[in-house]
C-alpha cells in the first residue's frame, strides 16, 4: 500500500518541466565556444540532465563541475529559457493531490521565477526553494529541510515524499527522512544507471 502523505515536494527541471532541445543545444554550443570544447548531442543532454558524477566524466580533468556551471549561468538567459520551457503532458496531475505541495529545485531563482510565471504554475505550490551555495544542493537534505520549515511540516510528525527524476532527488529525500519517488523521464541506458526509489513512476498518470 502506498502511504497517504501529508505533504509532497517535487523537483522542477526534468520532473515537471523540460526545455526544448533547440534551446538546450543553443546554450551548450555557447558554453562550448567559451570553454573551447566540443560535446556530442548525448553529452549535451547528460550535462544538462545527469548527475555531477557523469558531468565529471564528460568534462576535461582541468575543468570542475562548478566552473562549468558558472559559464553555463553566464549564457543561460532566463526569459529565453522560460519561453523554451514546457510542462510535461502529465504534470497537471499533481494539482489533484489533496495535500500541501512544494518545489525543491537546482534551477536558479531568477530562472525559476520566470518559468513559473511563463507557465502560470506558481499557484500550484505553497513553497518554492531554489538550491544555492549557501543553502546547499541535493542530495544535501538542507534544501528539503528548508522547504519543510516553510511549509510548517518540519516538527509535527507529518509524513512526506519528494518526487524527482534524478538520483540526487531520491538521495535528498532519504537524507531528510522522506520517501523518494523516482519518475523516469530519461533513458537509463543513456544515463548508464537506473535510479532506485521507494516507488518508480513512468508517468504522473500513475501517481
Amino acid at each position: 500500500m502506498v502511504p497517504e502523505y501529508d505533504y509532497w515536494l517535487f523537483d522542477l527541471d526534468g520532473t515537471l518541466v523540460d526545455v526544448e532541445a533547440d534551446y538546450r543545444n543553443e546554450v551548450m554550443s555557447s558554453v562550448e565556444d567559451r570553454l573551447g570544447l566540443a560535446f556530442t548531442d548525448d553529452e549535451r543532454y547528460l550535462l544538462w540532465h545527469a548527475t555531477d558524477d557523469l558531468r565529471t566524466d564528460i568534462l576535461p580533468a582541468e575543468l570542475t563541475v562548478r566552473e562549468f556551471w558558472e559559464v553555463f549561468d553566464e549564457v543561460d538567459d532566463p526569459i529565453a529559457r522560460a519561453e523554451s520551457t514546457y510542462l510535461y503532458d502529465d504534470a497537471d496531475r499533481i494539482t489533484n493531490i489533496d495535500a500541501p505541495s512544494g518545489i525543491v529545485t537546482h534551477c536558479p531563482a531568477p530562472v525559476a521565477d520566470v518559468v513559473f510565471d511563463h507557465l502560470d504554475i506558481r499557484d500550484w505550490f505553497e513553497t518554492v526553494v531554489c538550491c544555492s551555495e549557501d543553502l546547499g544542493w541535493k542530495p544535501d537534505p538542507a534544501p528539503v529541510e528548508h522547504a519543510k520549515e516553510k511549509m510548517e511540516v518540519a516538527y509535527n510528525g507529518h509524513e512526506g515524499v519528494l518526487v524527482g527524476d534524478g538520483a540526487c532527488d531520491i538521495g535528498a529525500a532519504w537524507n531528510a527522512g522522506l520517501d523518494g519517488i523516482h519518475v523516469e523521464r530519461h533513458d537509463p541506458d543513456l544515463l548508464g544507471h537506473s535510479v532506485l526509489g521507494d516507488y518508480r513512476l513512468s508517468s504522473f498518470a500513475d501517481l
